[in-house]
């Protein structure tokens, strides 16, 4: 039986989505103690081990999990943070800490040499010449690894969202493959989040104290008056640019900057990529195709394919919003766990 280490695996997506193509999920490793509950209401039954890669050797966690070298049924996993490698014009003095951790997953790989190897990351990542993924396949394949990469939508893949992403995937084996689009109807908004029996409808502000977590964030009365001013089913900011009250200084003049911002999104249409702001209207093109807010963190969750009974166990909506921003859409990372497995059973034919 395929089996996993999930390093950095923040909530749990990518955990969630091995398990359900039939991989057991041996521990998730993050550094980040918020995440630890989420994570462990979701995988009961694998470890939560919190701990920095950076000043945790690979000898440490062979003896915590028990784990072989060579094992050709082993996983591991290594989406490290990536808003360093982002192609977004952001400020990127905070994350650069994190920008090199995948020198640190190459340890544990020369190290344990497992069956397989799977990373995500986002497309900069081999767009930016300082990026450590040459030297990372260049290690990798010195030792034998057969490699497939490069960027796939998770949209593809069942996922009800405009998501692109850099996918390696690796085997000690022999050749590896990337898993076929699904054949099926690309989800929408509609599709997800469109039945107000399952989304009740709700205002800006709103607190859900249940698990579910169909809360959203309040709006000051100015952006509430440019959301409503806002024309539903992928209305933007155009619609208020005259109005001198309500038009930003920022914008004046700049019709074709940033124009997702103050925006909604379209109902036929699936979603843009989720980030850790998606629960602001103000911060992309997150305002509810009809509604007069932004969406709520359970919706945000659905557009990135976690089902509803997935567990969020935050006590703030932005650390809410992180871990299902941050996270690897399950649908997705499910198709990829299909698709190593695929290969295992061809090796073993």
């Amino acid at each position: 039986m395929l089996k996993a280490v999930d390093f950095f695996c923040g909530g749990g997506g990518m955990s969630l989505g091995l398990k359900m193509a039939g991989i057991k999920i041996l521990a998730g490793i993050d550094n980040n103690p918020l995440v630890r509950e989420t994570f462990c209401a979701n995988h009961d039954n694998s470890e939560f081990i919190l701990e920095d890669i950076t000043k945790f050797s690979p000898e440490s966690l062979s003896t915590k999990l028990s784990l072989s070298r060579g094992d050709p049924n082993l996983i591991l996993v290594g989406c490290s943070p990536c808003q360093y490698w982002s192609l977004l014009n952001s400020d990127k003095k905070k994350s650069k800490k994190t920008a090199f951790l995948l020198n640190y997953f190459q340890l544990f790989i020369e190290y344990f040499q497992p069956g397989f190897i799977l990373i995500e990351n986002v497309p900069g990542l081999i767009k930016r010449n300082e990026s450590p993924i040459n030297q990372f396949k260049y290690s990798i394949s010195s030792i034998g690894y057969h490699i497939k990469d490069g960027v796939l939508n998770c949209n593809d893949f069942n996922v009800p969202q405009n998501r692109k992403r850099y996918v390696l995937l690796a085997s000690k084996a022999g050749s590896i493959s990337f898993p076929k689009p699904a054949h099926s109807k690309k989800k929408t908004l509609r599709d997800t989040i469109g039945d107000d029996t399952i989304f009740s409808k709700i205002p800006a502000g709103h607190k859900d104290e249940s698990e579910k977590f169909h809360s959203t964030t309040s709006l000051s009365a100015l952006n509430l008056k440019r959301l409503k001013a806002t024309p539903k089913d992928g209305g933007n900011r155009l619609a208020w640019k005259n109005d001198p009250e309500l038009q930003l200084n920022a914008y004046r003049g700049k019709d074709n900057t940033f124009r997702d911002v103050y925006a909604r999104t379209w109902w036929d249409r699936p979603a843009p990529t989720i980030t850790t702001k998606y629960t602001s209207y103000s911060n992309g093109r997150f305002g509810h195709p009809e509604q007069d807010r932004a969406l709520s963190v359970r919706e945000g969750a659905a557009l990135q394919s976690f089902p509803d009974s997935f567990k969020i166990q935050c006590k703030t909506m932005s650390s809410a919003a992180q871990i299902i921003g941050n996270a690897v859409p399950p649908e997705f990372a499910k198709a990829l766990g299909q698709s190593i497995g695929r290969s295992l059973s061809g090796l073993n034919k």
